[in-house]
């Protein structure tokens, strides 16, 4: 945990108590302890949004807040604790909401958004005698007019964009004429986050002044526009909290506000943000808070207007250093539903808010976890443009270390309907690495359901680009292989296999092997069931042919397919394989073939017959592709998977492989190129072998050692394409998921060293490769030291991985721990 530094600035030795409107101090004020507002605290929050919903899920937890009512609240806040929705006043209205105060006897109002604050909310409060959290309507204008905040930035020396003010048209557009550099055009006035326009070219500018100030696309908000020089760099948002004198920020986020994936298309109010950001350096925040956070509060001083309550400092991180973007005088959404858990929970945001507001902030504590916090925006289909509303939602109960934080969305007639462009949001915090907060959000999307639903998948993109410190982050689909795609066409081809079901043979795909069940499809009821499987090398063939070594890929062949025999619980008695090329070279088919049966005598079964077809064309030079399909035997007792006694707790055992086995060759093989190193290089895993010669160790056959174990197995997942993450679900019935702790294990060298010469994030290697586990078995928790022991005097390395969890519908079969340690 971290805790934030104070800030502070001298203040008076006499601060005159709030006065109210006639003249004397306020009954509510004599009452108060020395410091701080008399708990416990009755809240009006007001506000709609999933900034609001977060606050109301902060302030819930203070043991000073008895209630909160939400104005209007949205179907979040709805079943917050201590929270209850009022939608019989207008958050507008500002004598109905009093008069709701003072019924529901309030002592504190929080206003969420912008609006009520520009209006005065905080003054008309203050002169009934009920203290408030934000600034005064003379303060928040520094969001309601973007020229007055342009202003003020350059009669303080804060560094900012180039700007120019226009309340004319036409010469606003002459302007636009005379510049040669890109520009962004503001509203000067509210416009719910959208009056900002940024234009790729003249023409687009011309249009988009023309919409703001003559179409009055964002009404009065465009009298008037600030045109400002487009800045390039990276974006920062700060939430600030100050007391007029003292102030504390929380870590900067890094907004999304663009709709489309790659910061592509139309601005929003925010599709998805982050926490921690990797560029906001010690060194960074201290020069943000010595260059900009410090002499705008000091600012505000000397205007006569001290900033009580939040401000977010949007920054543009350029080559000259940060320059401010804007100023918001409330918290940013999404920024708050992604650092105020980061919060520790300790922290109490009550206590933040009222000290902020009677001026003794500098006494109140904020630690920060040591986390990573990202959020991921789910939107109405059209948004940020036309979208439906009244849509049906479902949301599942997320597991801990997620947040659903809802916004357009409410309650009508008991069911949770969508109520707005960006709807709900998945926020969730991790320990490690910002890529786990990032999966793990994701997670808590996919808990949500409704029509038209829209959200980008690449939260948090910039944060994972290289650096020059760092490499581009490899993955097996820009290696030109899509593992999504592989399950798509299973998806797609389902149903055809499916049409050729016959009696004893069910046509289901999808597991590692096929079955015809003997005894039922005709023959003598005690006739065994027949189990096949098919499958190939893939591109490590490509590495036998270019250093002209074929001793070991038949065994590679061979184990690939007994491999996902021996998992459903049969024994492999043949084998056949083909063999493709072009021109037939004899030494070359031979030196395969002969590999091909040492696979065989390792795995106990006969090579029955093959194919050799040579194709004149169909092949460069001497390349060649092979194939072989195993057929195994099976007695319905030795069956596996077997889902009925599977239970929670049962523990997974990891065999060791013997490298990379077959699968995630395309990557290795862009790694290498990147890397400039060819196959007869020394192995920089491996400084005994070559990399050709190490990366051709065969797959490792598992048949003889399962075999003398099956009785005390109840499911087992061969660790091909796909690695851990796709492969363990495979042996798994639904209401369970495999929970394995990536830290029981070593990574090998090889596996080291592909995921620092590629930077492959760790959780596409555990989709790529096989990570030095290349079988896991299932086994009751009460016979696993005694299978593991069995295995280890059968020759196999074994490692206890994890263990059986209760699976919610429609979350992950295989739950990765520790996927930082790689890191």
């Amino acid at each position: 945990m971290s805790s934030f530094g104070r800030h502070d600035t001298e203040k008076p030795n006499i601060s005159p108590p709030c006065k109210s409107s006639s003249g004397t101090a306020s009954k509510l004020e004599t009452e108060k302890p020395k410091m701080g507002l008399q708990s416990p605290l009755r809240i009006l929050l007001i506000g709609n949004g999933g900034r609001e919903h977060a606050i109301a899920w902060k302030l819930s937890q203070s043991p000073l807040v008895e209630s909160i009512i939400a104005v209007p609240g949205n179907g979040g806040t709805a079943t917050c604790p201590k929270t209850t929705n009022n939608s019989s006043v207008s958050a507008e209205d500002f004598p109905g909401l009093l008069k709701l105060a003072r019924e529901q006897n309030v002592n504190f109002v929080v206003p969420g958004p912008e609006a009520p604050l520009v209006a005065g909310a905080v003054d008309f409060f203050k002169q009934a005698g009920i203290d408030s959290f934000g600034p005064s309507k003379a303060a928040a204008q520094m969001e309601g007019s973007k020229t007055m905040s342009k202003d003020f930035m350059k009669k303080y020396n804060i560094p900012t964009a180039a700007y120019e003010n226009f309340t004319d048209y036409e010469k606003a557009r002459q302007y636009l004429d005379s510049v040669s550099h890109n520009v962004v055009i503001k509203a000067s006035g509210l416009a719910a986050g959208k009056g900002v326009i940024i234009p790729e070219t003249k023409e687009e500018a011309q249009k988009a002044l023309e919409s703001i100030m003559v179409g009055k696309e964002f009404g009065s908000a465009g009298d008037e526009v600030v045109i400002e020089e487009f800045l390039n760099g990276d974006e920062l948002s700060i939430l600030t909290f100050c007391d007029g004198y003292s102030f504390k920020s929380l870590p900067p986020a890094q907004d999304h506000k663009r709709i489309g994936e790659g910061d592509t298309g139309l601005n929003t109010g925010g599709m998805g943000c982050y926490a921690p950001t990797n560029i906001a350096t010690p060194e960074l925040i201290a020069m943000v808070d010595r260059d900009i956070i410090g002499p705008t509060f000091a600012g505000f001083r000397k205007e006569g207007m001290p900033f009580k309550g939040v401000l977010f400092t949007g920054l543009m991180i350029t080559s000259e250093g940060p320059k401010v973007l804007e100023y918001n005088v409330r918290c940013g959404d999404p920024e708050t539903q992604t650092v105020l858990p980061l919060l520790s929970k300790d922290t109490d945001l009550a206590k933040i808010m009222v000290a902020c507001s009677e001026g003794y902030l500098d006494s109140i504590p904020i630690t920060v976890d040591n986390k990573f916090s990202a959020t991921v925006v789910a939107s109405a289909g059209g948004y940020p443009e036309s979208y439906a509303k009244g849509d049906e939602m479902t949301v599942a109960n997320p597991p801990e270390g997620i947040n659903i934080f809802h916004a357009g969305t409410k309650l009508a007639d008991g069911k949770l309907v969508t109520a707005g462009g960006r709807v709900i949001a998945a926020s969730a915090t991790a320990e490690g690495s910002l890529r786990a907060a990032v999966d793990k959000a994701y997670e808590g999307i996919n808990l949500i359901q409704f029509k038209g639903m829209y959200y980008r998948k690449d939260i948090a993109h910039r944060a994972f680009r290289p650096t020059k410190a760092t490499k581009e982050a490899l993955t097996y689909a820009q290696a030109g292989v899509s593992i999504d795609a592989g399950n798509q066409l299973v998806e797609r081809i389902r149903k055809a296999v499916r049409s050729t079901a016959r009696a004893g043979a069910d046509a289901e795909i999808g597991g590692f092997g096929g079955e015809v069940d003997l005894s039922k499809a005709g023959y003598a009821s005690d006739a065994p069931i027949m189990v096949g499987a098919i499958d190939g090398v893939g591109t490590k063939l490509m590495i036998a042919q270019a250093t002209n070594n074929h001793t070991t890929v038949g065994i590679d062949l061979v184990a690939m397919n007994v491999n996902d025999l021996v998992v459903q619980g049969a024994e492999p008695v043949m084998f056949l394989d083909y063999f493709g090329c072009s021109k037939l070279n004899p030494e070359t088919a031979a030196a395969f073939v002969e590999s091909v049966s040492a696979g065989c005598r390792d795995a106990g079964c006969a090579l029955v017959g093959g194919e050799t077809a040579e194709m004149p064309g169909m092949y460069k030079e001497d390349d060649y592709d092979a194939a072989g399909a195993a057929i195994g035997v099976m007695i319905p007792s030795n069956r596996l998977p077997k889902h009925d006694v599977m239970t929670e707790g049962d523990v997974l055992l990891g065999l060791a492989s013997s490298g990379v086995h077959s699968n995630g060759f395309s990557l290795v093989r862009r790694i290498l190129a990147r890397e400039q190193l060819d196959y007869a290089s020394t192995a920089p895993w491996d400084t005994s072998k070559t990399v050709g010669d190490s990366l051709l160790t065969p797959t490792r056959i598992y048949v003889k050692s399962i075999l003398k174990n099956l009785a005390d197995l109840k499911g087992l997942a061969h660790i091909t394409g796909g690695g851990l993450s796709e492969n363990v679900p495979r042996m798994l019935p639904d209401r369970l998921a495999a929970e394995i702790d990536i830290a029981s294990w070593q990574l090998p060298p090889v596996f080291k060293w592909l995921k620092t010469a590629g930077n492959v994030q760790p959780s596409e290697l555990a989709r790529t490769f096989n990570t030095g586990v290349g079988m896991i078995a299932v086994v009751a928790a009460a016979d696993a030291q005694k299978v593991a022991d069995q295995f280890v005097a059968a020759g196999e390395t074994v490692y206890t991985i994890g263990k059986l969890i209760p699976r919610a519908a429609g979350s992950e079969g295989c739950v990765l721990k520790n996927l930082e340690s790689w890191n």
